[in-house]
């Protein structure tokens, strides 16, 4: 399975979501609703989501959905009906639009190669996004650093990854929007592409793929 390069086949195309098989709009679209809303400025409404998560633990699910829409609702000063609104909006912003010429490329790729998708997350998003665009249909298998306690950059997930899907880093290509993340991926030793442009990113993968 898979194609040769440099000595070592690749054998599996891992994806990232936001930014890549999803287009979030600008998080200005949320934010300045909600400033409007609640009659508070740029400065204080970013100072008091700030105040949400500063340990980082959504990432690597140290808050339930529950708590973090607590933190939400009392940092903003919600009432339960603007707390719900903004629960959904939140969630809208964050599943943005499916890219559906990468996620068309990414079906494409089984049987012949494994994929999977490694996705910096919070919980709630398998529900979110498995009920709006069926990852679990599209890929083998999908990794949500909420559920498995890691996050990128941290190369430890990297690692899950190639488990997974059954290959050594080097016959793993690996797509991503984060320029860090993508470096670290490559420092650990994956076929690392960041996506800017999705016809590029795919016309990329695909030489790789037939190298």
């Amino acid at each position: 399975m898979g194609h040769t390069v440099g000595g070592m086949g690749i054998r599996a195309v891992v994806f990232d979501i936001g930014g890549v098989l999803e287009r979030e709009p600008p998080r200005s679209v949320l934010d300045g609703k909600w400033c409007r809303l609640l009659g508070m400025t740029e400065a204080a409404y970013a100072a008091a989501l700030a105040t949400v998560d500063p340990e980082n633990l959504i990432p690597v699910g140290g808050l339930s959905e529950a708590e973090i829409r607590v933190r939400f609702a009392v940092a903003l000063g919600l009432s339960d009906g603007q707390e719900r609104e903004f629960w959904a909006d939140l969630w809208d912003w964050y599943c943005g639009e499916l890219d559906h010429d990468m996620a068309a490329f990414a079906a494409s790729l089984r049987p012949e190669f494994a994929t999977a998708i490694l996705s910096n997350s919070a919980d709630g998003a398998r529900r979110e996004e498995m009920s709006r665009y069926a990852y679990d249909t599209l890929v083998d298998h999908v990794i949500y650093s909420h559920e498995v306690g890691l996050a990128k950059p941290d190369p430890a997930i990297f690692a899950l990854a190639c488990e997974r899907v059954g290959a050594a880093p080097g016959e793993v290509a690996f797509v991503d929007d984060t320029p860090g993340i993508v470096d670290a991926a490559r420092a650990f030793g994956m076929h690392a592409f960041c996506n800017v442009s999705t016809p590029e990113t795919i016309a990329a993968v695909r030489a790789l793929l037939a190298a």
